[in-house]
């Protein structure tokens, strides 16, 4: 079985939900980034043992939290000896809008990634585009690139749509599958 872990920041609590939606369809370890930008004690080693490094940032200002940033620069120790090379990568994001600039995120955890000579995995999930389509419709945001959920800014984290929540689980699930395939 691969090892998966999903890394990621939650200011509020969102972003913590789809990760751990994302963790359970991928059978992965969940690894938070703290409020200072910090992993806890073990947590370098954990994403160097991993087979899939499933990065979550809430999207502040169409990109990344600081916090996010600053785990994202601290990476570069990996980097420079190419530690993650041809790892399986993904990326998730939260946002109040339908649009929120959140494939700006998506993009820059797309673009870490392929710092550290990752292997990318979208969603593989179709857009609910069609006129029958409802709020609460599995990839109702429509995202290729990576898992996407739109929480309004005054819903806690237990208000989540499960639609969203369902599509991380989903996006989980494929992450799994094409880490097995190419990780074994």
């Amino acid at each position: 079985m691969s090892h998966i872990v999903v890394v990621y920041h939650s200011g509020y609590g969102h972003t913590q939900r789809m990760a751990q939606a994302v963790a359970e369809g991928a059978g992965a370890q969940l690894l938070a980034i703290d409020a200072d930008g910090n992993l806890p004690e073990g947590g370098w080693e954990q994403l160097d043992a991993a087979d899939a490094i499933v990065m979550g940032s809430p999207t502040y200002m169409g990109n990344v939290s600081w916090q996010f940033k600053k785990f994202a620069d601290a990476s570069s120790k990996a980097w420079f000896v190419q530690k993650w090379k041809d790892k399986v990568f993904a990326g998730f994001t939260n946002s109040a809008t339908m649009n929120g600039d959140k494939l700006s995120t998506l993009h820059y955890l797309f673009t870490l990634a392929m710092q550290h000579g990752g292997i990318w995995v979208g969603t593989g999930l179709m857009p609910s585009n069609a006129k029958a389509a409802q709020r609460n419709d599995v990839n109702y945001v429509g995202s290729s690139a990576g898992a996407m959920a739109t929480t309004p800014s005054d819903a806690s984290a237990q208000e989540m749509l499960p639609g969203d929540l369902e599509t991380a689980r989903l996006f989980g699930q494929r992450v799994a599958a094409v880490t097995a395939r190419l990780r074994g």
